[in-house]
């Protein structure tokens, strides 16, 4: 090799090295940040609702009553098929205006405590929700046992995964509660979304709740979300422990009663097409 061709290729090499090297940096993609958690595909608790008749023992249990409920509501919540049933794949929770107990209307109030509890998890509650001034429909979670301060309520958390107020048609609202976060001290943590046809078709209200956070979607977007923070003990964080399952309509109340309860309205139905819950799993 000539020295004029050895001089052109060493100038060639060091003016061509950078920008190969910017090049490769370009084109070369980035190792993602690995996931700290994920969800199982397989639910480790359902109900289809494939079955007819009471809804299935095993994996639901009642609250009942006629005392309020702490929100001055004006259902008695019962235990009657009238009230709660599965008929045509669909679990039926249904409120009706009658004399039932002390008070004027009848409802169910199903909960999985005991049958179906769970520390973590993705949830998905496929529903079709009833309609009209005082209907209050619920898909929430409570602690399954009462182990911080006053061992009940706000204490010891609330998950909201779906509330809607008959008056207020087509907002869905999802919330948490705990000691330091609550409405009775208006510091509640929440949000809400606009959608349609809340009482005309289905929508899945879903729920993914790891240690670090808990979030709130409907038909998979996600509107609201509370993470831990670093600083937080059990008045702000108690989601720590295992929650269950609780499906309602309550009728009027402090907050579904707000502009009065229209009585043409009843009877009003709840109508749940699945409940599927699956594990948390940890990455490694």
């Amino acid at each position: 090799m000539t020295p004029k061709i050895l001089i052109k290729s060493l100038l060639f090499l060091t003016f061509s090295l950078p920008i190969l090297k910017a090049h490769a940096q370009l084109v070369i993609p980035k190792n993602p940040v690995p996931k700290k958690y994920e969800f199982s595909k397989i639910p480790v608790w359902k109900d289809e609702f494939d079955y007819t008749g009471k809804p299935d023992t095993t994996k639901w249990g009642y609250d009942l009553g006629d005392h309020g409920w702490g929100n001055h509501e004006l259902q008695n919540y019962t235990d009657r098929i009238e009230n709660a049933r599965v008929e045509d794949g669909r679990l039926i929770i249904e409120a009706k205006k009658e004399s039932s107990g002390k008070l004027n209307y009848s409802s169910a109030r199903l909960i999985s405590k005991g049958k179906g509890d769970f520390l973590y998890g993705k949830f998905e509650i496929k529903a079709k929700l009833p309609a009209g001034t005082g209907t209050w429909p619920a898909i929430w979670m409570l602690p399954s046992d009462g182990t911080y301060g006053n061992n009940g309520w706000p204490d010891n958390g609330e998950i909201d995964i779906m509330e809607h107020v008959g008056f207020d048609p087509n907002r869905i609202h999802g919330n948490i509660h705990t000691k330091a976060f609550n409405h009775s001290i208006k510091t509640n943590k929440g949000g809400k979304i606009m959608t349609t046809n809340v009482s005309t078709g289905y929508h899945v209200y879903g729920c993914q709740w790891t240690p670090e956070e808990i979030t709130i979607s409907i038909d998979g977007v996600q509107y609201f979300k509370f993470r831990k923070n670093i600083n937080y003990g059990w008045e702000e964080w108690p989601f720590d422990k295992p929650f269950h399952l609780l499906l309602n309509i309550a009728v009027g109340g402090d907050w579904g009663g707000q502009k009065g309860v229209d009585d043409s309205i009843f009877p009003q139905k709840l109508e749940i097409d699945y409940v599927r819950v699956y594990p948390l799993l940890e990455k490694k």
